[in-house]
């Protein structure tokens, strides 16, 4: 391999070669691989550059040490090139003589990693192929699926955008169980860091010897993202915000409540004809944590005929979205009286309507005088991760609201 080809493809438009995030002296970073060599290291990274513009590197570390595998490296800055670049920049690292080649890329946009999965099946050596950002996420932890040799976490203390920390892999998503059989779940979501879905789900597949993955997709646009994956390989999704009330246009079929609520969150790839199926489990699953938590609380006090202690009380909702219409529907059935408040007032307007509830603007909820017993229910994104402490009304009002339930996302 010459540096003459490498030159070549390096200028492919937008197509950058760069050398990581090392910013140092050159020959200090090959006097640190000739120590590496030296001291017998099971590893020892080499970039495509150095490798292709001294042709005897590999050759030399091989020889100073037999027991170590090199591993040829290319990292692409920019937009993730097509598929037959990548193939190229493969065939280059291949070329090298290398033991093991890694290729990085940075994902602009999660459907650019089905290129990266696709490399696996072209490799004539172990291949570490993925890429960077927080879209990027899934080319780790679905690596093992696809045939990667090596998956990287970050060091607590020290996140690192599209790598996993090497705590979730070894705890909440347990890479060493997935193969090319295991299926794939995961949350549809912008933003998706705060999903606490992975050290749910997945502990509980192990638990069933379900050999099933749950993970996070940070997601742009919908009918890209199920475009682009429509294998029966990625057997289901939750959806959370903001997509539960445009996600269904993309179901193939949608169960009756959730027809009625306007809603979806949960989607599962039907096995025998591959059809996507919508459903709401948060109207249920929500309310009736609300009913535990009042009951819980020896506030069991609703009216005795409808069996719910949200019987006949007053049931402020924040947020008319997806998971507040879930709310809203689900409050209504167990005979709550329902106000509501959205910074789109015609979009409060329209699900107080549904609900039978009552719509106020927005800017009235710093000043709204609940009674006792209210519950405050919020289904806004004020609250999530990483501020986790904030709520959607004054501090001096939080007290008087008898629960506040947060169900963003």
């Amino acid at each position: 391999m010459t540096s003459k080809s490498f030159s070549k493809i390096s200028h492919y438009p937008c197509l950058l070669l760069t050398g990581g995030l090392y910013e140092g002296d050159e020959n200090k970073r090959l006097e640190a691989l000739q120590l590496a060599v030296e001291l017998s290291a099971d590893f020892i990274d080499v970039e495509l550059k150095a490798a292709s513009c001294l042709p005897t590197l590999v050759e030399h570390m091989r020889n100073h040490n037999s027991h170590g595998k090199i591993i040829v490296s290319c990292y692409v800055d920019g937009t993730t090139p097509p598929h037959e670049v990548l193939l190229q920049l493969v065939e280059l690292m291949q070329a090298t003589g290398a033991d093991i080649i890694k290729l990085v890329t940075l994902a602009a946009d999660i459907t650019e990693i089905k290129r990266i999965f696709s490399l696996f099946l072209y490799c004539q050596v172990p291949l570490i192929a993925y890429s960077v950002g927080e879209r990027g996420l899934i080319s780790q932890l679905l690596s093992p699926k696809f045939g990667g040799f090596f998956v990287y976490g970050s060091l607590a203390g020290n996140p690192i955008p599209g790598l996993p920390s090497l705590d979730s892999i070894q705890e909440a998503y347990k890479l060493e169980h997935v193969n090319a059989d295991t299926k794939v779940f995961g949350l549809i979501s912008k933003p998706v860091s705060h999903s606490r879905g992975p050290i749910l789900h997945n502990p509980s597949f192990k638990d069933v010897n379900y050999n099933g993955i749950y993970v996070p997709m940070f997601v742009d646009d919908l009918k890209k993202f199920f475009s682009t994956y429509p294998s029966p390989d990625f057997s289901g999704f939750s959806v959370g915000i903001p997509y539960k009330e445009e996600v269904l246009r993309f179901c193939d079929e949608v169960h009756p409540l959730a027809q009625s609520i306007g809603a979806v969150n949960t989607i599962i790839r039907r096995p025998r004809d591959g059809k996507l199926v919508g459903y709401n489990t948060d109207c249920e699953a929500a309310i009736t944590a609300i009913e535990d938590a009042l009951i819980e609380h020896g506030c069991n006090d609703g009216e005795a005929s409808l069996g719910s202690p949200l019987a006949g009380r007053l049931f402020v909702l924040v947020g008319a979205g997806g998971a507040g219409k879930a709310l809203a529907f689900g409050a209504k059935s167990r005979g709550a009286r329902l106000v509501i408040f959205d910074i789109d007032f015609d979009r409060a307007k329209s699900l107080a309507c549904a609900v039978f509830g009552e719509a106020q603007p927005f800017k009235e909820l710093v000043n709204f005088q609940p009674e006792k017993g209210a519950i405050l229910a919020n289904a806004t994104p004020v609250g999530m991760h990483p501020n986790t402490d904030r709520i959607p009304v004054a501090e001096v009002l939080h007290p008087l609201f008898k629960l506040l339930w947060k169900t963003t996302g």
